[in-house]
């Protein structure tokens, strides 16, 4: 995956762009359990009041909760209360219990004070509850009820229940309790949790604003709407984070996947014969479409997943704690299972991942060779044959696909089942810690929602651990494709054409072989072939008639010796230039999709349609497309599938010779012509090419008698040089082919 990843830079500030919105939406995901947890335990359980400190409270109320705070939180509470005098009219509306009482009225304060403050009353309202159950008589009209202090929670004392006035006239009792034992109650109630402290101290609060005649009921329903809408708020921007990532990852993996794809496509348009030799059609069409397909969709997922997953499950982890360190094993237990599961799944899978890619350029290359092949399938009468070898590729795919998703599948049911037994174990726990109140409900809650985000965050991270060794086994194949080293080059110095050798051919002491090959297929070739020339070249098949003028081109390049065109080696001249110096017809005609026009005019875009109906006439193809209800612009279907053997040669020869070259080489182009249209042709051929080079592969006798030199070749040499006349007197090899073609006495 790393040799293509350089394929991301142009996106780096999309990367960057989607990594802050996946923290933006992390921050969203992870702050709404928070809130959640704020709506239950500050919300619900202390009916919206936020501080244990309240913001007013009566006289008596004052006196009770420092009845139970050490000095230091005495001297607090002096400092941050003001007391306010019974009937001031300034605070009756906020405080309407002022008209029957003086109360204390906190202060502006900041926020170290505050929380000085509510731990100041909330350990004073535990250590009231502490002495409560511990001296309260039975029959205390509700004030407390005796309970195991190891065992109960706030729960144990339901303070709306309380009877105040009967509290407070137990003041003067509660102030000649032995220090010692509110000094242990004390003790105790420091031990509590914060949040417990806070919570106890809020229900205290809401008793001493119902004794002051404070709407609480308003207090509780802003507080919950307040924390709603900016949920809503909250989830609403994690929405439009993930809308956004989502927009832009997609985008950087179809960008990725474009740019991978040209560069893939202008890699083989570049590719010689020989690096075509090592890969087969089938795969390189693969490679190009559903490897680059594959990567892909690893990075949309990859460029989420892989970024989003890591922050959620820190950030899970980081915001769990903050809940309760006591159920940190809980967690480490689910990512230690999770985390077999993975490594179980990736070792599994990564072999058949490699498996899979090869069995889809065997399924390709059987279907190519099969539409390709249809006729001669017909022909021979073995559809079933084809349809066996088709069925073997497409079940061995299958089979290997299905034992794929088969270990994928297993996956989501044993993190399901991890999810809800991590969600059954926190309850069991949490349960028992809010029962000794050490948690309160809405941070178990929380902290079920944490656990489960940690899991999904591994989940999504297994599916992308899943998608790596597919994805990587494509990003290999395709890097093997744009890492291969091409054999034939442009030079760093490209040498002009020498003007007055336009059109010459050279070949000097020319010899090649295939790469990977022990001996040459071409020995010793030398010959020119001049402007208004033409030149053949005949021979048994193998003979290397076809390899000798593909060196021309430089399809190959030779082993030994030099080709030169106009004059200069054709390696030191760029291949651009070099074929645009010929007009090529291959062997086997090819024909684009498109129209009979726009194949004619594929070497020469410029081409007027005077030009391209007189290169028509030339190549005997005029008549045909004239017949045609449409003329030139008659569509050509894919491959040239839509006309004969002969129309689709004689087509490629229009095309080459639109091109209006210097050289034309015809490759065995007349093969399919019979002899009237081949004679024809030739005639109309050669006041077209009078200033130009021609070279002519044939395998009949009849298209190269006129030849100005034809070059007979036997297993890679050169074993005649002349015209027809002196072959058939010099040269056995052509005289043998001759009289085997048009007869002894012809010949």
């Amino acid at each position: 995956m790393w040799k293509i990843a350089k394929y991301l830079k142009p996106f780096t500030l999309m990367l960057l762009a989607v990594v802050g919105l996946l923290f933006a939406q992390a921050f969203a995901e992870l702050n709404l359990p928070d809130y959640m947890s704020d709506i239950v335990n500050t919300g619900i359980q202390q009916g919206g009041i936020e501080e244990a400190a309240p913001d007013a409270i009566s006289q008596n109320g004052m006196q009770l909760m420092t009845a139970f705070m050490d000095d230091s939180g005495k001297e607090l509470a002096e400092q941050n209360y003001t007391l306010v005098q019974q009937g001031d009219p300034a605070y009756e509306a906020e405080y309407p219990g002022v008209a029957d009482t003086s109360i204390y009225v906190k202060k502006e304060v900041d926020a170290q004070t505050i929380g000085d403050l509510d731990n100041a009353f909330g350990t004073a309202s535990w250590t009231f509850i502490n002495i409560m159950r511990e001296y309260a008589p039975d029959d205390a009209e509700g004030a407390a009820a005796e309970a195991d202090a190891d065992e109960a929670s706030t729960s144990s004392i339901d303070l709306s229940q309380v009877d105040m006035d009967a509290v407070y006239q137990m003041l003067p009792m509660i102030g000649q309790l032995p220090q010692q034992v509110v000094d242990d109650a004390r003790e105790r109630a420091a031990q509590m949790p914060d949040n417990m402290r806070l919570q106890s101290g809020a229900a205290f609060a809401k008793v001493f604003y119902n004794e002051l005649g404070m709407d609480t009921e308003q207090i509780q329903s802003s507080f919950i709407a307040g924390k709603g809408g900016m949920m809503l708020v909250i989830a609403l921007v994690g929405a439009a984070a993930a809308i956004f990532a989502g927009y832009f990852s997609s985008k950087i993996a179809a960008g990725m996947a474009k740019n991978l794809r040209r560069d893939l496509f202008n890699k083989v348009e570049n590719f010689s014969l020989n690096e075509f030799n090592r890969f087969s059609t089938a795969s390189l069409i693969t490679r190009t479409t559903n490897d680059i397909t594959q990567v892909q969709t690893f990075v949309t997922m990859a460029v989420r997943m892989l970024l989003f997953s890591p922050i959620m499950g820190v950030g899970g982890v980081i915001m769990a704690l903050n809940k309760s360190t006591s159920m940190a094993w809980v967690i480490g237990v689910a990512v230690l299972v999770i985390a077999g599961l993975l490594i179980t799944v990736f070792l599994v899978a990564l072999p058949k991942f490699k498996i899979m890619q090869k069995l889809i350029d065997r399924l390709n290359l059987v279907a190519r060779e099969s539409l390709s092949g249809m006729l001669v399938i017909r022909a021979f009468g073995t559809q079933k044959h084809e349809e066996k070898r088709f069925d073997d590729a497409n079940t061995d795919l299958t089979k290997t696909t299905y034992f794929v998703n088969k270990v994928m599948m297993t996956m989501m049911p044993f993190m399901m089942l991890v999810m809800n037994c991590v969600s059954l174990l926190i309850v069991w726990v949490g349960a028992h810690q809010i029962e000794a109140s050490t948690m309160q409900v809405g941070d178990m809650m929380a902290y079920i929602q944490y656990a489960m985000i940690i899991i999904m965050s591994f989940l999504f991270i297994a599916v992308i651990f899943v998608m790596i060794p597919r994805a990587s086994v494509s990003a290999n194949r395709i890097s093997e494709v744009l890492e291969t080293d091409l054999t034939i080059l442009d030079p760093k110095d490209p040498k002009p054409f020498d003007t007055g050798k336009m059109g010459v051919v050279e070949f000097k002491d020319v010899s090649f072989k295939y790469q990977g090959a022990e001996e040459d297929v071409l020995c010793d070739i030398s010959f020119t072939s001049n402007p208004g020339e033409v030149t053949a070249f005949i021979g048994s098949t193998g003979s290397g008639k076809s390899t000798l003028i593909n060196l021309i081109p430089r399809f190959y390049d030779v082993s030994g010796g030099q080709v030169l065109v106009n004059g200069v080696d054709v390696r030191d001249v760029t291949q651009h230039n070099l074929r645009d110096q010929i007009g090529y017809v291959p062997q086997k005609g090819v024909l684009f999709s498109g129209t009979i026009a726009s194949n004619l005019r594929y070497g020469a875009p410029g081409a007027s349609d005077e030009e391209i109906e007189h290169v028509a006439e030339i190549a005997q193809a005029k008549d045909f497309i004239s017949r045609k209800e449409e003329g030139f612009d008659s569509p050509i279907a894919e491959g040239g599938g839509n006309v004969s053997g002969g129309q689709k040669q004689r087509l490629s020869i229009a095309r080459a010779l639109a091109k209006n070259a210097p050289v034309y080489i015809f490759d065995d182009s007349f093969s399919a012509l019979d002899f009237k249209t081949d004679t024809t042709l030739r005639k109309a051929l050669k006041p077209y090419t009078k200033d130009s080079t021609v070279l002519i592969v044939a395998q009949r006798v009849s298209t190269i008698l006129h030849a100005d030199q034809i070059i007979v070749l036997d297993e890679g040499r050169i074993v005649g040089k002349g015209t027809h006349e002196e072959l058939i007197k010099d040269c056995p090899t052509y005289k043998e082919i001759a009289e085997s073609q048009i007869g002894v006495e012809q010949a």
